[in-house]
């Protein structure tokens, strides 16, 4: 997402799998000042490939992690606008129960949607 809560980037995955295992080719080839996420993306490897790219990583630290790491609240509010996207991206039927029956069906009315979502 950007500033404004647009989508850069959407990546599908399997059910079952995790979507923090796609962090680092959503943020791949952008020049991002900050990155924000929950706390599912706490990991040492994507947050120094952040670091890496020279910006901020506006990540949660995870219950467990022994040295907790501070993070700018004010600046991680605006990760609600990637929650408001999804809300909206589930306002069309066929995203929220899957119709579809492939995996590029799918991507294609979901990309459709977003680009309505876009438009309105």
């Amino acid at each position: 997402m950007d500033a404004l809560g647009n989508p850069l980037r959407i990546v599908l995955t399997a059910g079952q799998r995790g979507d923090a295992t796609q962090a680092q080719g959503l943020v791949d080839g952008n020049r991002p000042g900050a990155v924000l996420a929950d706390r599912g993306y706490d990991s040492d490897t994507f947050l120094g490939y952040v670091r890496e790219l020279g910006a901020e990583a506006v990540v949660p630290s995870k219950r467990n992690r022994l040295q907790q790491r501070e993070i700018d609240e004010n600046l991680y509010r605006d990760r609600n606008k990637v929650e408001c996207f999804f809300n909206k991206l589930k306002a069309y039927r066929r995203v929220a129960t899957r119709y579809e029956k492939t995996a590029d069906c799918f991507a294609a009315f979901i990309y459709l949607a977003s680009a309505m979502i876009l438009l309105h």
